[in-house]
C-alpha cells in the first residue's frame, strides 16, 4: 500500500495544496464577521499571535502524524500507536469531523454559486440598494434554489477529488490559489476606494484594547484553528502525501503565513465595503452576502460596467475559496474509504456526495421550511457549525498534540522534524517546537474550550 500511495509533486505543490485547504471560507466568509463580532483590530492582532505561536505547532504535529504513518487519518493514529484501542477509536473523529463540516460548507458554497450567477446576469446592478441588501434573507429562506445550488457545488467539488491527488487536488490548487490571491487583491483595491471605506480601514488598524476579553482570545485562537483546517483530519491526510524529502517546517510555515496573509487581505477587502454600506460589522454569518451586493448596487447607479465586473470577480473568488476548503474535507473521507473499505476512488466520492448532500439539504432547509426545527435552540445549520467549531475541532486538535508530544517517542518526532538529522536549522529549532507542541499547545486548546463554555 505504502509504495503505491500518491504523493504531492514537490514543495510548491505541498504548500499550494495545504494552503488550499487552509485558505478558503474560513478566511473570506468567516474571518470578516468574526472580526466584526469580536473587537476589530484587537481581534486581528490576537489572531496573528495565536496563528504563529499556537496554531503552527499544532499544524506541524498533524503533518508529522500524516507523513510518519503514510496512511489515511483514521489509521494514522492506530498505526503509530501500535493499534492501541483508545487511539484507534479516536482516529474515527478525523473522519466524522470533516464530513460534518462539508455538509454545511457546501451549503455556503451553493450560496456563492447563486450569487455568482446573479452577478453574471447583472442582477445586483439593477436592484435598488436596499433590495440588494435584503436579497440574502429571501434567497436562503426559499426551498429549492439553495438546495439545488448546494448539490451543484458539492457535485463539482467531488468531481475534482475523484481526479486523484496529482491530477485532481494538486492541479486544482496550482491554478486556484494564485487566481484567488489576484481576485482578492483586485477586490481590496476597489473596496478601499469607496466613500466611507476609511472607517473600515481604521477599524482593522487601530485596536481598541478595551475590547479585549478572555473570550476575544478564545475566539481568535478558535478562528485560527478553523482557518488552518486544524482538528479536521485534512492536514493529517495531506501530510500523508508529503514526501520524506520535504522540509515540513518550511512547508507548514509557508502554509500558515499564506493563510494569515489571505485572511488580512480578505478583511481589508470586506470590512471597508461593510462600513461604506453602513452595515453593522457584527452582522454574523451573512455579512458578506448582505453587505457586498449593497455596494455593487450602489456603485451600479454611476459605474454599471465596473460594478458588474467587480461583482462577478468577487463571487467567483468566494466559489474558489469555498471549493479549496471543501476539497480537503472530502478527501479525508475518500482516502479512508479507498484504503479501509477497498472502494474505488470514484465510488468513495459518490458515497461522500450522498452523505454530505443529504445532510446538507437539511442544513439548507433550516433557513426556510425547517427553521422551527431546533436542537438546544439552534437550527440544523447552526448546530453543525457550533458542535464542530466549539467541541469537535478543539478535541481533535488536543488529541493530535497530546499524541505527538506525549505518545510518540521523542526520537520519532525529532526524526520527522529534522528529516533524520539532515536539516541543521530544524535541528536547532527542535527543542522550542517540541516544547510548544508538548506543553503550550495543549494548555491553549484546553483554555479555549473552557472559555467557550464558561464565559
Amino acid at each position: 500500500m505504502a509504495d503505491k500511495r500518491e504523493k504531492f509533486g514537490g514543495r510548491l505543490a505541498v504548500i499550494l495544496a495545504m494552503a488550499g485547504s487552509a485558505i478558503g471560507l474560513g478566511n473570506i466568509w468567516r474571518f470578516p464577521y468574526m472580526v466584526g463580532e469580536h473587537g476589530g483590530a484587537a481581534f486581528v492582532f490576537v489572531y496573528i499571535f495565536a496563528t504563529l505561536l499556537i496554531s503552527l505547532p499544532v499544524f506541524l504535529a498533524e503533518v508529522m502524524i500524516g507523513r510518519r504513518s503514510h496512511t489515511n487519518s483514521r489509521d494514522a493514529f492506530a498505526r503509530l500507536s501500535r493499534q492501541h484501542p483508545f487511539w484507534k477509536a479516536a482516529g474515527y473523529l478525523t473522519i466524522l469531523i470533516p464530513t460534518l463540516i462539508a455538509c454545511y460548507y457546501s451549503v455556503i458554497g451553493g450560496w456563492s454559486v447563486e450569487y455568482f450567477i446573479k452577478s453574471c446576469g447583472l442582477a445586483f446592478v439593477q436592484m435598488e440598494p436596499d433590495e440588494a441588501s435584503g436579497f440574502f434573507g429571501a434567497f436562503v429562506s426559499s426551498t429549492w434554489t439553495p438546495v439545488i445550488m448546494h448539490l451543484l457545488f458539492l457535485g463539482v467539488t467531488v468531481a475534482v477529488v475523484a481526479g486523484g491527488v496529482k491530477s485532481g487536488i494538486e492541479k486544482f490548487s496550482k491554478i486556484s490559489l494564485p487566481v484567488l490571491f489576484v481576485l482578492i487583491i483586485m477586490i481590496l483595491t476597489y473596496s478601499v476606494s469607496l466613500p466611507g471605506a476609511g472607517d473600515g480601514v481604521r477599524y482593522l488598524l487601530h485596536p481598541d484594547w478595551s475590547e479585549l476579553t478572555p473570550r476575544t482570545f478564545a475566539y481568535a485562537m478558535g478562528q485560527s484553528f478553523y482557518s488552518l483546517s486544524l482538528g479536521m483530519g485534512a492536514i493529517i491526510t495531506y501530510g500523508s502525501y508529503v514526501s520524506k524529502k520535504e522540509n515540513i517546517l518550511a512547508t507548514s510555515t509557508g502554509t500558515a503565513v499564506s493563510d494569515l496573509m489571505f485572511a488580512i487581505l480578505a478583511g481589508f477587502a470586506i470590512m471597508p465595503a461593510v462600513f461604506a454600506a453602513g452595515i453593522e460589522p457584527g452582522a454574523g454569518p451573512g455579512l458578506i452576502f448582505q453587505s457586498i451586493p449593497y455596494v455593487f448596487s450602489k456603485m451600479g447607479t454611476t459605474l454599471p460596467v465596473v460594478s458588474s465586473v467587480v461583482a462577478i470577480l468577487f463571487f467567483l473568488a468566494i466559489i474558489v475559496a469555498a471549493m479549496t476548503s471543501i476539497i480537503s474535507l472530502v478527501e479525508v473521507g475518500v482516502s479512508f474509504l479507498v484504503e479501509r473499505a477497498g472502494m474505488s476512488r470514484g465510488r468513495a466520492c459518490l458515497v461522500l456526495f450522498l452523505i454530505c448532500g443529504s445532510f446538507g439539504v437539511l442544513c439548507s432547509l433550516s433557513f426556510g421550511p425547517l427553521a422551527e426545527m431546533k436542537v438546544a435552540g439552534m437550527t440544523v445549520f447552526d448546530l453543525f457549525d457550533w458542535v464542530c467549531s466549539n467541541i469537535l475541532l478543539l478535541l481533535m486538535a488536543l488529541l493530535a498534540v497530546i499524541f505527538v508530544g506525549w505518545v510518540l517517542p521523542r526520537r520519532v518526532v525529532h526524526d520527522e522534524f529534522t528529516n533524520g538529522g539532515r536539516l541543521p536549522f530544524n535541528e536547532r529549532l527542535f527543542p522550542v517546537v517540541y516544547f510548544l507542541i508538548k506543553w503550550v499547545a495543549p494548555i491553549a486548546v484546553v483554555i479555549i474550550f473552557f472559555t467557550n463554555f464558561m464565559l
